[in-house]
């Protein structure tokens, strides 16, 4: 495979660059292009020896034999329409993991709305500490790994472990992106609307999850949340595989969860009704531990041991930009965390104050990705943030969206005022700033919420600490 060139078109992007490193990995030379290349993509993506350019025809002589396109790409760009004019052999960066890194290996995937980074980054280390030397590609930086993708041991029918995302696949491709991954572990953590740039309702995400359950064989395994009406709505529609549920406890369910500590530092496993794990670990939110409910259920039907799974728990470090503690200043903790769906906000909000002895919460959000700027949030924001004592919004961008279609920060703070929550809009990260270094006082959390760099807000407010 050596000798096999590979372009890549989007390079810079998380998940197109975690693609190149699995296919340098598996010996393929690989060049790449994109608009905007700068560091810390550009030195890691140079650090693997991947040769990058602005987007030209020039990048595709002589031809290479093959052309990834990634998801960002569309017509309209100088070298996708030199590929089709040409007829250059292309395909997306799904179908290439699912072609040329997958086969012979179990696939586990983890699919859902909330929870995929986090749940599959935990089930890549639960494998790695049993020893199963997984490969992965999970939209994240686990902590333990220090790196988002690899190919780890490649032998027939090792582990690889992927973030399921059912976001579509590329412009030439609607189909989710977990169609193309050929699961033979599927984790289904749970369903809502979202992604609503593409899904025109909540039944056309069930139509492609459906479609995802009938790619899983018969020897295979999917292990469904018994909670999650929508989740078993699409069980229900049929399967051809053996399903395993799991539910917090007090739900009719072959795995159960409780939290013995309210923010989720601290719990119980119990298999067909028996206790079976305890342990105590860095992650808080209930929310996780049904992620490690789902993982320990995956992970005992790939052989793994409940001493090993308890182990690899207990010194999880969970996930970049997931919770991750930016610095303390003046007795005042920042935080950094991805949530922009109403419920991961309100489950991570919930987690944080639980955690909290004294002190007062302060959350800052950016509605940022195209689902959190539109409307369809507007009532059920305000009741994900009722566990803060103050709460700061940026305004939503406009690009690509109608006035009337965009999220009324100022009617999510009238509701949330109602509701005795000191809640604002202020324009600019140097005004948050300003407010927060005045206000906050010792003892404080400042819990950043957005799944952009926030015009690197975080380390700025620490500094002005």
């Amino acid at each position: 495979m050596s000798h096999k060139h590979l372009h890549v078109l989007g390079v810079c992007g998380t998940a197109m660059a975690a693609i190149t490193s699995l296919a340098k990995g598996k010996g393929w030379k690989v060049t790449g292009s994109d608009a905007n290349v700068y560091p810390p993509m550009s030195t890691y993506l140079e650090s693997m020896g991947v040769e990058i350019a602005t987007f030209s025809e020039e990048n595709l002589k002589p031809t290479p034999d093959l052309c990834l396109i990634g998801n960002a790409m569309s017509r309209g760009n100088v070298e996708v329409e030199y590929i089709l004019n040409h007829d250059l052999p292309y395909m997306s960066g799904p179908e290439f993991v699912g072609r040329y890194i997958l086969p012979q290996r179990h696939a586990a995937v983890v699919a859902g709305t909330h929870g995929k980074t986090s749940s599959s980054s935990l089930l890549a280390w639960v494998l790695q500490m049993a020893g199963k030397q997984p490969g992965f590609m999970i939209g994240g930086i686990p902590e333990n790994f220090g790196e988002g993708a690899r190919i780890g041991d490649s032998s027939p029918f090792s582990p690889f472990v992927l973030e399921g995302d059912e976001y579509d696949t590329a412009f030439f491709d609607k189909r989710s992106k977990f169609i193309h991954y050929h699961a033979k572990t599927l984790i289904l953590n749970n369903l809502e609307f979202d992604h609503a740039d593409i899904f025109k309702d909540l039944d056309a995400i069930k139509t492609q999850f459906s479609h995802l359950l009938r790619t899983i064989p018969e020897t295979g395994n999917i292990i469904a949340n018994a909670d999650d009406a929508n989740i078993m709505d699409v069980v229900n529609r049929g399967v051809w595989t053996p399903v395993t549920t799991f539910a917090e406890l007090g739900t009719d369910a072959d795995w159960q969860w409780k939290a013995l500590k309210e923010d989720g530092s601290h719990f119980k496993l119990y298999q067909d009704g028996n206790a079976c794990l305890e342990a105590t670990w860095e992650s808080i939110g209930k929310h996780h531990i049904a992620n490690a409910c789902a993982v320990a259920a995956a992970v005992t039907h790939m052989g793994v041991s409940l001493s090993d799974i308890q182990q690899a728990f207990e010194t999880f470090k969970g996930v970049r930009r997931r919770m991750t503690k930016v610095g303390k200043a003046r007795g005042i903790t920042i935080y950094d965390d991805f949530a922009h769906h109403p419920t991961a906000i309100k489950g991570i909000v919930n987690a944080v104050k639980a955690s909290m002895d004294n002190g007062q919460l302060w959350v800052i959000l950016e509605p940022r990705s195209n689902t959190m700027r539109m409307k369809i949030h507007q009532n059920t924001l305000p009741q994900s943030l009722t566990s803060a004592d103050y709460v700061i919004f940026t305004p939503p961008s406009h690009r690509n969206m109608q006035e009337n279609d965009i999220l009324d920060v100022n009617q999510v703070c009238q509701a949330l005022s109602a509701q005795h929550i000191d809640a604002q809009v202020l324009e600019t990260t140097d005004i948050i700033i300003q407010n927060i270094k005045n206000n906050a006082k010792a003892g404080d959390i400042i819990l950043i919420l957005s799944n952009g760099g926030f015009e690197n807000i975080h380390q700025r407010l620490l500094q002005a600490l």
